[in-house]
């Protein structure tokens, strides 16, 4: 098939090259978002998936809109015949919709209709999921509602961030996203509507749902972190100033007060409501991520501080 691809960041990228590589189909184009500013300079930045199209060749095209009549005239003039879709970020109009034979097809990070929306793997984290996946589903009007054509799992480790668990996902997805364009080329493969029950929500993670609540239990603070790594990145507050907090360890020992700290040869331990943690790497303001027992020894902390 003619395919014009859309998506944006770093974990579209596999999903690309598989479908690049694929003898089966013709990626005629590549959609992304426009470049966003990045950096300490704040210069627009091209995304990971721009990167990728530019050492091929292929046009790319970056519409303020996929509603933009000019955007919508070249996906006709390229005869495209599928768009597949992984996190490229912006609503595709029922305009756009339209324009290809099998429309556009959604490769989703997670076991529809479980975690709908922007942060699918941050929210199974965040859950407690033992196991989440991707699906493939035709995109239509309703957020992640359309029908699935397959689905892959895949297990969430105990000590899995959502960095982690998005670096597996995205290659397992690759080869789920090519193996639906191929039956859907074969004309073998049909979707199937998604069930009415066991439907969640995932709306994105914003930087005030990062912070950690040392009140919580132990459990749910190692979730929280884990969630928000590496975005929008855990925080907690530290002599007046924001902290940034890398994975923690969960500790059998409860010997301390939500919040409070304890610094030892092995490392910076917290209290929280059911158990200590035992902080990996934080970030004090201005500088780069040190190892917790690093910082711990160059904060000479008092008896009594805490965090929070």
């Amino acid at each position: 098939m003619r395919l014009a691809f859309a998506g944006t960041p770093e974990a579209a990228v596999p999903s690309l090259r598989a479908l690049l590589d694929s003898p089966r189909h013709d990626v005629v184009a590549v959609i992304t978002r426009p470049p966003a500013p990045a950096g300490r300079g704040r210069k627009p930045k091209p995304s990971a998936v721009e990167a990728v199209a530019a050492g091929t060749g292929l046009p790319v095209l970056a519409p303020v809109r996929p509603s933009e009549p000019g955007f919508l005239d070249t996906l006709r003039e390229l005869g495209v015949e599928c768009c597949p879709v992984v996190a490229y970020g912006a609503l595709i109009p029922p305009a756009a919709l339209s324009v290809p034979l099998h429309g556009w097809v959604n490769l989703h990070f997670s076991l529809l209709p479980a975690w709908r929306g922007a942060a699918p793997v941050q929210h199974a984290i965040l859950h407690g999921d033992e196991i989440t996946g991707a699906s493939t589903f035709r995109i239509e009007q309703g957020l992640d509602t359309g029908p699935v054509y397959g689905v892959v799992t895949e297990p969430v480790r105990p000590s899995d961030t959502a960095g982690d668990l998005l670096d597996r996902l995205s290659v397992s997805g690759a080869a789920l996203l090519t193996a639906t364009m191929d039956g859907i080329a074969d004309g073998t493969l049909a979707p199937r509507p998604q069930p009415p029950d066991g439907v969640s929500l995932a709306g994105k993670l914003t930087v005030a749902d990062a912070q950690v609540d040392w009140t919580a239990p132990a459990r749910r603070v190692d979730r929280l972190i884990r969630a928000c790594t590496p975005a929008p990145g855990a925080w907690t507050m530290f002599r007046g100033d924001r902290l940034k907090l890398g994975p923690v360890r969960l500790r059998g020992a409860n010997d301390l007060t939500p919040g409070e700290l304890w610094v030892g040869k092995g490392g910076v331990a917290v209290g929280t409501a059911t158990a200590e943690v035992e902080l990996s790497w934080v970030q004090p303001p201005g500088r780069r991520p040190m190892p917790a027992a690093d910082w711990g020894r160059g904060a000479r902390l008092e008896a009594g501080e805490r965090l929070g």
